[in-house]
């Protein structure tokens, strides 16, 4: 059977949560629960790498404005996870070359990326918190169950994965309006930072006498 399906899914998951990913596959394959997880992915330094990585995500993903810059951060780290995931799976299953599988699953990582960031730059002109956290867990939970239902039921983990990237394009297309006015706001108070910086600057250097 063709491990295309798992590799898009795992893609799509990575590019919202890379740690997750590893994590998961690593728990399954380590305790027996599959056998489609490379050794690579079950070692137990990977393994405490992604827990630890995987906590400081869950907490600085739920943080107005700190998800954003973590995203920024992420915009490389999520893609390549998803293409190193993603040919390490073809590697163990042999019906996919990794190149393609790599390929498949880092673009599919980028895109998953790109709608995550947008959508939670749109998030982040609500004045209130609470929409970051639950749509944090809301990705947290569904990346993770759709991944954990991919080893088991590859093709239709996949058309789901699918379906929610395609969706979250075209939210992205009406929620463009508000991530304009996210990165207005977050360049305003960059040049509020810098005139802060500049005037405090001045206040210290000290003033010079006129000779007498």
């Amino acid at each position: 059977m063709s491990v295309l399906p798992l590799v898009f899914t795992s893609g799509w998951a990575s590019g919202i949560n890379a740690y997750a990913v590893v994590l998961l596959l690593g728990l399954f394959g380590a305790a027996g629960i599959t056998d489609e997880v490379p050794e690579a992915l079950q070692r137990t330094d990977v393994l405490v790498v992604a827990g630890v990585l995987f906590l400081c995500e869950a907490v600085a993903d739920k943080i107005p404005y700190v998800d954003s810059v973590w995203d920024t951060v992420h915009t490389v780290i999520r893609p390549v996870a998803g293409a190193v995931v993603a040919a390490l799976l073809a590697g163990e299953s042999g019906s996919l070359p990794e190149i393609t599988a790599g390929a498949v699953g880092g673009t599919t990582a980028l895109m998953s990326h790109l709608v995550k960031a947008g959508t939670r730059m749109a998030v982040n002109t609500s004045p209130e918190p609470f929409s970051n956290v639950a749509l944090s867990t809301a990705e947290d939970v569904g990346a993770s169950g759709i991944l954990a239902f991919a080893l088991f039921n590859p093709v239709a983990a996949a058309i789901i994965a699918a379906t929610l990237l395609a969706l979250g394009i075209v939210a992205l297309f009406f929620l463009a309006s508000r991530i304009r006015r996210f990165r207005r706001r977050r360049a305003q108070r960059r040049e509020e930072r810098r005139l802060a910086d500049s005037a405090g600057a001045s206040v210290g250097t000290p003033g010079i006498r006129p000779p007498e």
